[in-house]
């Protein structure tokens, strides 16, 4: 079923980049992606132009705000040593998520991204080394890409990844279109925290005190593996949310619910 669903999104993606591939876009100004926090269970918006822009190349940030589901994404950079407890806590609760990793997390934690896969897990392309995609030529943008495509291709024999997200969420419209014409879609977040400091430890509290206080229906969730506050905090904000109401899907559904083929 799993196989299934990633091939029917990966036609449409394949469908919708050759169209894009049509157009033509200036380099645009650099973007930081950011947004005012959900609050009581509101729906995150960045308006104008960004919301224009990523509708235009099918970037996806936030899922349907009548539906209270929720999609786990993780930031892989290096391993600290909190992934294992995180992968664990997924498998218990039955609830899948996207790990966007880079170059790097590939060969220093090989065998943990075996397991992200064995588990039914997607792996997302973070760029194999972590630069800033904004300041890049077109065919730099490609080797990012394409190069952490052949090495998890090596490791795993998965073909190739389908979502992307640039390295600290800077981007231009020129990342966006190069991406879609490689047969990429970005996808970005709408709950998100201070989380990547492996030094700076708060307390599992603060991971979850954060995850719930932004919670919201359609929310993609971005996490940093690197943060024991987090590997800590996930079971009880998976039971909550739970309680809540809340269902835990994989970006495969949102895409294929932003394209009108799931009918829920």
């Amino acid at each position: 079923m799993l196989k299934h669903k990633q091939h029917v999104v990966g036609v449409l993606f394949i469908v919708f980049a050759t169209f894009i591939s049509f157009m033509t876009v200036a380099r645009a100004e650099e973007f930081h992606w950011g947004f005012k926090p959900s609050r009581d269970g509101a729906t995150v918006e960045i308006g104008q132009p960004l919301e224009g822009m990523l509708e235009k190349y099918g970037a996806i940030y936030k899922g349907n705000k009548e539906r209270k589901v929720i999609y786990l994404t993780f930031d892989n950079g290096y391993e600290n040593g909190y992934t294992e407890s995180i992968l664990n806590t997924l498998r218990e609760e039955k609830a899948p998520a996207t790990f966007f990793l880079t170059g790097h997390y590939l060969t220093s934690a090989s065998d943990l991204v075996k397991t992200m896969v064995a588990d039914g897990h997607i792996i997302g392309n973070h760029s194999y080394g972590h630069p800033n995609m904004a300041r890049l030529s077109a065919s730099e943008m490609q080797k990012e890409w394409q190069q952490f495509d052949a090495k998890l291709k090596e490791l795993t024999g998965i073909e190739r990844t389908i979502y992307t997200r640039p390295p600290e969420g800077t981007f231009n419209e020129q990342v966006l279109k190069v991406g879609n014409d490689l047969g990429y879609r970005h996808m970005f977040w709408s709950i998100a925290f201070k989380d990547w400091l492996k030094d700076e430890r708060r307390g599992a509290d603060y991971a979850y005190n954060a995850l719930m206080n932004q919670l919201h229906p359609g929310a993609v969730i971005l996490m940093h593996t690197v943060a024991q506050d987090n590997a800590e905090a996930l079971p009880k904000f998976i039971k909550d949310a739970k309680a809540k109401g809340y269902t835990f899907s994989s970006l495969d559904d949102l895409v294929m619910e932003y394209e009108g083929v799931a009918n829920w």
